[in-house]
Formats: structure tokens, sequence, C-alpha cells
């Protein structure tokens, strides 16, 4: 094959679904696009039996090209595992083949094996942090020849969540639907604001942050599509216990130290450092009775819950005063 054609022999290692199907599909597309005749056979690592890699990159008399894909290659069989290494040494020249390994004890052998051999390998990384999960979002609109703009990106992914193919779903539904070269935060309220099961979070981050207008106009919202006041309240409790537990932290830990000292992950204590900038001890104590005060009325103590909760964004906000 020519040399700018895939690697004969590829090992996708990670645990993050839509990456490594990527990851494998970029080299099946490799190989067809160098021969568009070539036969793809996917298979499934647990179904591979003894023979049949053999049998499918044995060398055609028609000198026909092949791709075989292997995914969850570590449940390959102990025989079966033991033909790919040896394969994997000395491939064919006529057979892309592809391998996916989620990592992990599972199948390690095979990994080893297949690195020994020489093989390529491509390690998808599921992103852990907030800031990995913002660039995922803004290679996707690169990838159509777009852009976003940061805070709409961050907006997407307070909508959304961390699920990478949710996240993918989304940013392909902008896409399509909108026209500007750079999609702004606009755009994403339009679609995902309103997102029921977010929208807690959303009215205790507006709050907590001091943005009044676009927390009573959250919460508004959150009641008249049917939210539960007891979780509205929850979201605004846990937004202030954040806040009071990164302020009362030890100031000589950091980045993992910190993170298992608060029992918090990583991205959310720097968005929570963010946040923390205009409360002092005594305005998160008012915040914080506050919200207690709501929790009572929403649960039987008073005969207004939707007043409630608004008498306690406001009184959130304007304790935000950094006494």
């Amino acid at each position: 094959m020519a040399g700018s054609d895939p690697a004969l022999v590829t090992l996708v290692v990670g645990d993050e679904e839509l990456l490594a199907e990527r990851a494998v599909g970029a080299v099946v597309a490799a190989a067809r696009a160098a021969d568009p005749g070539a036969e793809v056979h996917d298979l499934v690592g647990s179904k591979v039996g003894t023979g049949e890699l053999v049998q499918l990159t044995s060398p055609s008399l028609f000198g026909d090209r092949s791709v075989v894909v292997i995914r969850s290659a570590q449940d390959l069989v102990k025989e079966v595992a033991a033909e790919v290494v040896a394969y994997a040494a000395h491939p064919s020249g006529d057979t892309v083949l592809v391998l996916a390994h989620p990592g992990g004890a599972k199948g390690k052998a095979l990994v080893d094996g297949l690195k020994k051999a020489k093989a390529h390998v491509v390690t998808v990384a599921k992103p852990t942090k907030a800031g990995e999960r913002l660039d995922f979002i803004k290679s996707e609109f690169k990838r159509a020849g777009r852009s976003i703009a940061s805070d709409a990106a961050q907006a997407l992914l307070d909508a959304v969540g961390n699920d990478l193919r949710e996240l993918a779903a989304a940013c392909s539904q902008l896409i399509f639907d909108t026209e500007e070269k750079t999609v702004g935060v606009a755009a994403v309220a339009r679609y995902h604001k309103g997102r029921a099961e977010v929208t807690g979070f959303n009215v205790a981050d507006a709050a907590v942050e001091g943005r009044l207008a676009e927390a009573l106009e959250q919460l508004r919202w959150a009641l008249g599509t049917g939210v539960a006041p007891v979780l509205l309240v929850s979201a605004l409790a846990g937004g202030l216990r954040s806040i009071a537990k990164v302020a009362g932290a030890p100031r000589n830990l950091r980045g993992g130290q910190l993170a298992s000292h608060l029992g918090m992950p990583p991205w959310k204590i720097d968005r929570v450092k963010r946040q923390l900038n205009g409360w002092g001890p005594q305005g998160l104590s008012r915040a914080i009775q506050a919200v207690a005060d709501a929790d009572e009325q929403v649960k039987g103590g008073g005969a207004d819950p939707a007043y409630a909760l608004e008498h306690a964004v406001q009184i959130i906000v304007a304790s935000r005063t950094g006494r």
C-alpha cells in the first residue's frame, strides 16, 4: 500500500466509546480512501473463532484488499488473542487490521503483545476536566468549519452535561439549525436553557453569581414547566454549600489533594472558585438561612412556594456583598 495509507495493524485503546468509534472509523475511512473496493469485516471480540483471522487475512488470488475490525478486543479468547499477536508481528500487506480495546486489566496481554509487535497505537482519553469537554465542543464546530463562542460552549456544557455522545449530538443539531459562522450563547439558550433536569442548577449558578434577572427568569420557567420546588431549593442549597466548602478549605491544598479533601471533582472546584468572588462569611450565612426558610415553606410551612423561592433568590443575590 502507499505511504499515505493507514498502518497495517492499529490498536485503539480507551473506554470513551464515541472517541474510540471515531478512531476506528478514521482508520477504516483511510483504508477505503486508498482502495474504495476494499471489503470491510466488522467483528466483535467474543464472536471471533479460532482460525477466523487467518482466513480473513489470507492473500486473495485476485489481489483484493480488506479491512478487518475487531471491537471489544478484550473479549477475544486466549487462543484467538495469541493468533492476533502472532499476525501483528508479520501482517499481510493486503489487509488493514484495527482493534478496539477499552484498556484495563482484561485482555492486557493482548495490548502488551500488540505493542511489542509494533502495532500502531491510538489512545483515546476520556475528558475528565471541564476544560477538556469545552475543547471537545469547540472541536466539533471546527470539524464542521464553524466555531462557537466560549460562553456559548460553557452554556452548552452546562445544559447537556458531560456525556460526549450527547454533547456531539447537541453540537450537530446546533450546527444544522444555525447559520452564523460563530454560534453565540443566544442560540444555545434557544435550544437548551429550558432542559428541566438542569434548570435547578442554572438557577443556583445565576443566583450565587449575582445575576438576579436571569435567576428569576430561570426559576419561573422551571416552576412553569413542573419542576418540583423542593428540587429547586435543593439546587440552591447545594450551590451555597459548595461555596462554603471551597471557601473553608485549607489554603495549602491543591489539585487532587483539594478534590479529595472536599469530595468534589476538580472541574467543579474550579467553577466554584470563580463563583467565590463577592462572597463573605456573613453574606453566605444570610443566604443559607434564606434557603433554609424557603425549604420549610415549600415543604408545607407556607402557602406560596413560588414566592418563597423568589424571595430566597433575591436574598441570595443581595447577600453577595463580600462582607
